[in-house]
């Protein structure tokens, strides 16, 4: 069994921010009485299940002797649905429709082998940017406001997503995708947006970069996902751009970002429970979990046409739970992801995410967000190295003697910060690691996308021929 993480209390506005409230788009559905979502959910769960059955052959053979549920928990009875399944039926073998009817065309941005596919309908646009407008509202983003969209546009689902969604709440869009961050903070000036969107590590690019030129004064919000992140992290982003730092979810399997966010109450992320039906069950057996514990987030949709899915097995770890929001909202929600079932590392018998490292580095004064996990191989025994940098450069050895009464006006020693790192790391992962502490800017930044934060050096051995 995973350990407990709880939703969280309502995070506290940076003292940087304006105050954001959230908002509603859809209050009649977002306030639903859970009796009668529940009601929806199996009704629409029934029919994705007949759809399935009767338009997809890879799944009919799946579910062949498994009767329509009667009730949402009949819903574990059926076989999980898994990434490699995606793969195996590349490009088009789990569509529901023809390739004729398909409005659009979205693939995961994966960096090995070929992308995972997914098709939409014109409905199924219209259901998506129907979620992402409750997100944007519920996080506070306003009608008539501007929102300035880094997420890339193209395959990956995020700048699409994010934009088509503003557009259904009245927000308008400054499309400027990922990269080119002389300009994004060009645009950031001049068009002064109150909201922005982007991954938290390009976030924390952007903030690293304004705190040397002044912190934008119109941005409000920061509507951040498509990465793990910490509330660490939320605190160094949020006195970085001095903005509410809100988290979204969602994966291009599913819909695309959308199925949950946090309001602006900050209090866990809403699923949109009438379009999505989840589930946490534990990462070893596949069983349910009670409300409040970890384990791997498993999700049925509801209303796609071109791609349903039924049990899809996100790899992704949280909890749930399924009391009312402070804002009134009744769907569930899920915490923060607090790791991956594929990022994990196993170090020497150790298992370590890069959400551990993450959160233990965020506490150590002295220590910028950037970092990054380098895995080697030494004879049979894996090894983790951690590169770290210093939030400020380290003085140089004369400065340090003149300035050594005054030890607030000096930046940390890297042999003392890396003393300090390597016994916090011990603590936390219960194993040594090793840990450079490198120059200021060294370790490598987002640029708009997705940041890999491991980078794997070891060699396998060829097999027996």
């Amino acid at each position: 069994m995973m350990g407990d993480a709880e939703v969280r209390p309502a995070a506290t506005q940076p003292a940087t921010a304006q105050p954001v409230s959230p908002g509603f788009h859809a209050r009649d559905v977002e306030t639903m009485p859970r009796p009668q979502l529940e009601k929806l959910q199996l009704a629409r769960l029934q029919t994705t299940v007949g759809v399935l059955k009767e338009r997809v052959p890879a799944m009919a053979g799946r579910l062949a002797g498994l009767a329509v549920p009667s009730s949402l928990e009949d819903l574990r009875n059926f076989p999980f649905l898994h990434k490699t399944d995606l793969r195996d039926n590349y490009p088009f073998g789990l569509l529901a429709v023809d390739r004729a009817e398909l409005a659009r065309v979205h693939a995961s941005s994966g960096t090995t082998g070929k992308p995972t596919v997914v098709g939409y309908t014109s409905e199924d646009l219209n259901i998506w940017a129907e979620c992402v407008a409750r997100c944007l509202r519920g996080a506070g983003v306003e009608p008539g406001w501007m929102l300035h969209n880094a997420y890339g546009y193209g395959l990956f689902t995020g700048g699409l997503g994010l934009h088509a969604g503003a557009e259904a709440a009245g927000i308008n869009v400054v499309p400027v995708s990922g990269g080119n961050t002389e300009r994004q903070l060009m645009l950031l000036s001049d068009f002064a947006p109150e909201a922005i969107c982007c991954t938290p590590s390009y976030a924390l690019t952007l903030a690293e970069l304004l705190g040397s030129r002044g912190p934008t004064s119109s941005v409000r919000v920061a509507i951040l996902g498509a990465e793990p992140w910490t509330e660490h992290m939320r605190t160094a982003i949020e006195a970085g751009l001095g903005v509410a730092a809100v988290n979204i979810y969602g994966l291009s399997e599913v819909i695309g970002p959308g199925v949950s966010c946090e309001t602006a109450d900050r209090n866990g992320l809403v699923i949109m429970e009438d379009h999505f039906l989840p589930e946490i069950v534990d990462p070893s057996t596949g069983e349910p979990v009670p409300d409040g514990e970890v384990g791997v987030l498993v999700i049925t949709s509801l209303t796609k046409q071109a791609f349903p899915v039924l049990r899809y097995w996100t790899g992704d770890l949280c909890s749930i739970t399924r009391e009312p929001a402070p804002c009134g909202r009744t769907h569930a929600r899920m915490s923060g992801i607090v790791g991956r079932t594929d990022d994990m590392l196993v170090i020497r018998g150790v298992n370590v995410y890069p959400s551990n490292v993450e959160h233990t580095l965020l506490q150590i004064p002295g220590v910028s967000p950037h970092f990054q996990l380098v895995v080697k191989r030494t004879g049979t025994l894996d090894t983790l190295h951690v590169r770290v940098e210093p939030t400020q450069p380290a003085q140089d050895e004369t400065a340090q003697n003149e300035t050594a009464q005054n030890e607030t006006a000096q930046a940390a020693r890297p042999d003392d910060l890396e003393r300090q790192v390597l016994e916090r790391l011990k603590s936390a992962l219960g194993i040594t690691v090793s840990v450079s502490v490198e120059a200021c800017g060294s370790v490598p930044r987002s640029e708009g996308g997705k940041l890999s934060r491991t980078v794997d050096e070891r060699v396998t051995e060829e097999p027996t021929q």
